[in-house]
């Protein structure tokens, strides 16, 4: 269902930027949107996250009005485009924030490099398991039962 794609990728998206605002940003304090910029400047970071996070509503209200379109949006799919769209918000936000421009590293120091090439892989494999849980849940209902069952001789 193209609705049930486009609703998960998109909830993905936003999900994927306030666990990545509010668990590395807030809660573990390793960057802010601004920090690889201006690192000495607290209030002009706190506008970045605050900025990132408003973005990042207003991707999780795109989603659920998507979601409100059309229906029903079979659980395990939309749970895989979601899982989906958090891994692409990995990958565009670490190629584009992290290593094109520089806004910021996942953290900054002596192992930068891994910590960013960590998040790039993880947010492969995000990508990569949603999409299987998607594209497995899709062909089970196409199939005429729901992804997982086994068929009993």
């Amino acid at each position: 269902m193209a609705s049930t794609r486009a609703a998960g990728l998109v909830l993905g998206l936003g999900i994927g930027g306030f666990i990545d605002g509010i668990l590395l940003h807030q809660l573990m304090g390793w960057h802010h949107m601004l920090s690889g910029w201006y690192p000495h400047d607290d209030r002009l970071n706190m506008i970045g996250d605050g900025l990132f996070h408003a973005g990042c509503l207003v991707l999780v209200i795109v989603g659920v009005a998507l979601l409100s379109r059309g229906g029903p949006h079979p659980g395990r799919e939309l749970l895989g485009y979601g899982v989906a769209g958090w891994g692409v918000f990995d990958v565009v936000e670490g190629l584009v924030d992290h290593e094109l421009l520089g806004v910021h590293h996942v953290r900054p120091g002596p192992h930068q490099v891994a910590y960013d090439v960590a998040f790039l892989l993880l947010g492969a494999a995000l990508v990569a398991i949603g999409l299987r849980v998607a594209n497995s849940a899709r062909r089970g209902r196409r199939s005429g039962r729901a992804a997982g069952d086994v068929h009993r001789a």
